[in-house]
């Protein structure tokens, strides 16, 4: 190969967090779409060398300004949709246009959401977000619902059915593989099975939109963990914790107990939706004091008006009204988030979390959810090359999304 055949190779040098720790002198280096090495930068002259590049390949340095700070592409495990797209009732050129602007904006992986419809529509949906999987523009698919509990099942107007085992073979077929996650209530019949088929097919279950007792939560969050344990040592995962579920009494501690429980001791990954209206900020401090940043993944479940000023949208088959960026249906009921990846990021740290505590639970630990760890999420050598530049104010200067640098359309 000569060195014009050969990939573009870039040094972002300068502050980046590596693994767990901010490192001042830093060298990230791009080759093509992988990353080449990440480490100090008293170490690039010998990975360098050891990486056998073909002769005459040239090297550019880009030193970071004061102030920056190049961090993993932040990974998104619930989101709805944005900049004005809903992905439960798109077509997949829009959707794109929408994960186009997700990544300029510093979210270079995207699980996508499907809320809980009609079986038609939740089918159709499936074909299309496969479609969009097995082009690389999203990880996977995540399915809120369909078994929900009626009564905690929020903006989730279609919900209250037991698993019932045509649909989810249908689903099977329509998912091609591609699906992720899905939350599921763990008090419906048949949800021990549900469990067990999803972690039979690699598949992780979030306990969510649920009423269940503790104990029943805790069975089923144990169920699911064990049934994973097969498949790299995930775990399940909580869906929008404290959203969506009882809220935690003295004498009737519910679901919540249950997650708080299980994530503590390492079983289960809850999720916060850190926007500062799902959750106060206080609780988003707390959530990191007690359960540690390796059991928490912020997440957006952001809806079409993610990104764009208030207003009428959708949210599958329900229209929402955006005031104040706010979402809700006419019920009053919440109705997904209209906060970016970033933004929670920031408002955890004005919480009083650590940068890197935050940033550990928007990168690296959706990666494992997801079983992607040092694939996504970090800045590592053979991770993609994806690459957010923060600005003093922890706001986007650069995104290089699989080592090419992007801009918003």
């Amino acid at each position: 190969m000569t060195a014009g055949n050969c990939p573009p190779v870039t040094a972002l040098r300068g502050r980046a967090l590596l693994g767990p720790t901010i490192t001042d002198d830093s060298a990230v280096v791009v080759s093509g779409t992988r990353i080449l090495y990440a480490g100090p930068g008293a170490g690039l002259s010998a990975a360098l060398s050891a990486a056998n590049l073909p002769p005459g390949t040239e090297l550019t340095d880009v030193w970071l300004p004061p102030g920056q700070l190049a961090v993993p592409g932040l990974v998104d495990l619930h989101c709805h949709g944005g900049f004005g797209v809903d992905f439960p009732s798109t077509d997949a050129a829009a959707a794109r246009a929408a994960l186009h602007r997700m990544h300029a904006a510093g979210t270079t992986t995207v699980l996508a959401s499907l809320v809980t419809a009609a079986p038609a529509d939740l089918l159709s949906g499936l074909q299309m977000l496969a479609g969009l999987a097995a082009a690389g523009d999203i990880a996977g698919i995540h399915l809120e619902g369909p078994f929900l509990a009626a009564a905690r099942c929020g903006a989730r107007i279609r919900a209250g059915c037991a698993p019932r085992p045509g649909l989810c073979r249908g689903a099977d077929r329509r998912r091609q593989g591609y699906l992720r996650t899905m939350t599921y209530a763990p008090e419906l019949p048949g949800a021990d099975e549900l469990v067990d088929l999803l972690t039979g097919h690699s598949v992780v279950p979030s306990l969510g939109h649920t009423a269940a007792s503790a104990d029943d939560a805790g069975a089923s969050l144990a169920r699911a963990a064990v049934g994973l344990s097969a498949h790299g040592g995930r775990v399940p995962t909580v869906t929008h914790l404290f959203n969506g579920m009882d809220p935690l009494h003295h004498r009737a501690p519910g679901a919540v107990t249950a997650a708080l429980r299980a994530a503590r001791a390492g079983t289960a990954v809850v999720e916060l939706i850190a926007d500062n209206t799902h959750l106060d900020p206080a609780v988003v401090a707390a959530m990191f004091e007690l359960l540690g940043p390796d059991n928490i993944v912020l997440v957006t479940d952001a809806m079409a008006a993610a990104g764009l000023a208030d207003g009428t949208y959708r949210l599958g088959p329900a229209e929402v009204q955006v005031r104040g960026g706010v979402a809700r249906l006419g019920s009053g009921a919440i109705a997904g988030g209209t906060a970016g990846m970033l933004d929670l990021v920031r408002n955890a740290v004005s919480a009083g979390v650590p940068l890197e505590s935050a940033l550990h639970s928007a990168t690296g630990v959706p990666a494992r959810v997801l079983g992607m760890a040092g694939q996504i999420g970090t800045l590592a050598a053979g991770a993609a090359a994806d690459v957010v530049l923060l600005d003093a104010d922890l706001r986007p200067a650069g995104v290089m999304h699989r080592g090419a640098w992007i801009t918003a359309a």
